[in-house]
């Protein structure tokens, strides 16, 4: 699985300042932005299924993972790839090339996921998807309405973040059950709080960049943040909800 692959673990947070502004939910300028991240998201989570189910049915994910050498290591670590490369270049980047970029990724990471419609029944699959929707859903509208500043957070989920995805590599060595179900459990916690807590730093941003050319930019890469909350949420509830075929 592609668990882990998030671009916060390698840029610096930002603040979320506007908990507290009781005009930010009538604002229809943000209403506006928040409705197209979470259109670019959505569509985002609808591509990667698309992708990951059709590589399944066609037997190109069975090719992938268990029928060749190196090439399941490029497709599990190409989302990473990918991540560093956008880091790299996202300030010479246009509005087009991060939207190209966007919908590559999710197509990619959708190949990187092909493998769990061979492990896990539809049935628990599509149980821990509509839990992770209603609990993406919930997550989010707090985020959004809360007047409390979740600013402080953001260093230590991100520090939580970076220790999970050293831990996940350390268990690939170990091959721990216990240690998978812990990581699995922390996941689940620290990508509900990011839920949250990216929510709030898109109505930051949104303040920030309201007017100008860069709010394009801004609601991609806030819809990435929280592709990015929702994918890996999934993937680590299905732990604990998915059963085996």
């Amino acid at each position: 699985m592609a668990n882990g692959f998030d671009p916060r673990a390698t840029a610096a947070p930002q603040t979320a300042t506007t908990a507290g502004r009781e005009s930010v939910a009538f604002d229809a300028g943000l209403r506006s932005h928040m409705l197209s991240v979470y259109n670019y998201m959505a569509s985002a989570v609808l591509l990667t299924g698309i992708v990951a189910y059709g590589a399944a049915a066609t037997g190109i994910a069975q090719q992938i993972f268990f029928e060749s050498g190196i090439l399941r290591y490029v497709v599990l670590f190409a989302p990473l790839i990918m991540v560093f490369a956008l880091a790299a270049r996202l300030g010479r980047m246009s509005i087009g090339g991060l939207q190209a970029f966007y919908w590559s990724f999710a197509a990619v990471m959708g190949l990187s996921m092909s493998l769990i419609p061979l492990l896990y029944s539809g049935t628990s699959i599509a149980a821990t998807f509509f839990a992770t929707s209603a609990a993406f859903v919930s997550l989010s509208l707090w985020g959004y309405t809360t007047k409390k500043d979740l600013s402080g957070f953001g260093t230590f989920l991100l520090m939580g973040l970076v220790g999970l995805i050293i831990a996940m590599v350390v268990n690939l060595f170990l091959r721990s059950d216990a240690m998978s179900l812990a990581i699995s459990a922390i996941g689940v916690l620290l990508f509900a709080g990011l839920t949250a807590y990216d929510t709030q730093k898109i109505k930051s941003i949104y303040f920030q960049v309201a007017g100008s050319d860069m709010l394009g930019k801004a609601a991609i890469l806030g819809a990435l943040n929280l592709y990015l909350d929702f994918i890996n949420m999934f993937q680590f509830l299905l732990s604990f909800m998915g059963s085996r075929d």
